[in-house]
């Protein structure tokens, strides 16, 4: 019998009912008990029955038993999830959200195991981690984040492509002479034997160079370097607006400022101050009103940046030139539909934060 056992692939895989057919067989072949698991131990190992399961086995059939499934069982009622410990659990967690199974079990009475099934299976509750944010805004601040939001679609509903074609945004950044790489750039493809990569965690580098960038649709219309030592005020921000964003608008974009710019920018202090909003006023730029503490509502906070900084990652930079030159050929490498894209998903993340009561959008 063990031979023609061990000749099957599967012979670990018998179930208990399997294994009853077989002590059956092997009685009816004149083996006793000891025999009979000694066979089943060659097989199956560890996985074989104790010699007391055996014998049980084979005095129920030598007393005329002939169905090897289970006798049905009627138990007692499970009570782990009934109503009382369910209340007892909610209790629990009204004082502290946190509180780790063993803690309500410790507080209820309960079992660790009686505790996690109460929790999932009729709470449907789930563990969840917190997640960053850039501010903890307050019911005004999502309030303004939600009448922002709804006034952009619904100018988005009556204008579509025309609306968002005319919008330009901007704003500034600090690109590095060094910037590590992020884990998910440092991955390798290993074997599964293999230990991780390791990497030494480091700062960024101490040169940095500021850049103002302005775009719109069909790519980046300005990409300013501010040079070193130079303080980004309102009269800075101002000329810039007029020596360099107007005449690059007039000669990368022809009839845009005809047609009627919608300019956006975030609420920094420099691009509210008194000086630039005449500015705008006087050029007849409308300004799109930006909510306070929304980098996720900010195209070039959620996209443009964090995209063009992934070419630079990773890479050492000498000189303020060498940046410079550096974050050009960065943007230059941005896949031109990519600003479609990002003006597509800058839509989608207004649309959820109008539904989600002005709660920070991923």
């Amino acid at each position: 019998m063990a031979g023609i056992i061990e000749s099957s692939p599967a012979h670990q895989n018998f179930s208990r009912y399997d294994i009853r057919v077989i002590i059956k067989f092997s009685i009816i072949l004149g083996k006793d008990a000891s025999c009979i698991h000694k066979d089943l131990v060659t097989v199956l190992r560890e996985n074989a029955p104790s010699i007391q399961t055996v014998r049980k086995w084979v005095k129920a059939v030598s007393e005329g038993r002939d169905d090897m499934e289970d006798e049905p069982r009627p138990g007692r009622p499970v009570t782990a999830c009934g109503d009382a410990n369910i209340s007892k659990v909610l209790v629990s967690l009204s004082d502290d959200r946190r509180k780790t199974c063993e803690e309500i079990s410790t507080e209820t009475s309960m079992s660790r195991t009686s505790v996690l099934r109460v929790l999932t299976n009729k709470l449907n509750k789930k563990k969840k981690f917190s997640k960053w944010v850039p501010h903890l805004v307050t019911d005004e601040q999502k309030e303004s984040r939600v009448n922002f939001s709804r006034n952009f679609l619904r100018r988005f509903q009556t204008k579509q492509n025309d609306f968002l074609g005319r919008i330009i945004t901007g704003d500034e950044t600090w690109v590095y002479s060094w910037d590590p790489e992020t884990k998910r750039q440092s991955a390798e493809w290993r074997d599964f034997d293999e230990p991780r990569p390791e990497k030494v965690r480091r700062k960024q580098g101490a040169l940095k160079v500021m850049h103002m960038i302005f775009f719109d649709m069909n790519g980046v219309i300005l990409r300013w370097p501010v040079p070193i030592g130079t303080t980004i005020n309102a009269q800075y921000y101002k000329k810039v607006l007029q020596d360099k964003l107007r005449p690059a608008i007039r000669k990368k974009r022809p009839g845009l400022l005809e047609s009627g710019i919608l300019f956006h920018h975030d609420n920094a202090p420099v691009h509210k101050a008194r000086a630039v909003k005449d500015v705008l006023a006087g050029y007849k730029w409308e300004l799109m009103e930006h909510p306070r503490y929304s980098p996720d509502l900010a195209p070039c906070d959620f996209h443009l940046f964090p995209k063009m900084k992934e070419h630079l990652r990773g890479q050492r930079f000498e000189t303020e030139e060498d940046i410079i030159q550096a974050t050009k050929v960065a943007i230059k490498n941005l896949d031109k539909c990519s600003y479609v894209t990002e003006f597509k998903d800058w839509l989608q993340r207004i649309e959820k934060c109008a539904n989600n009561g002005g709660c920070y959008v991923e």
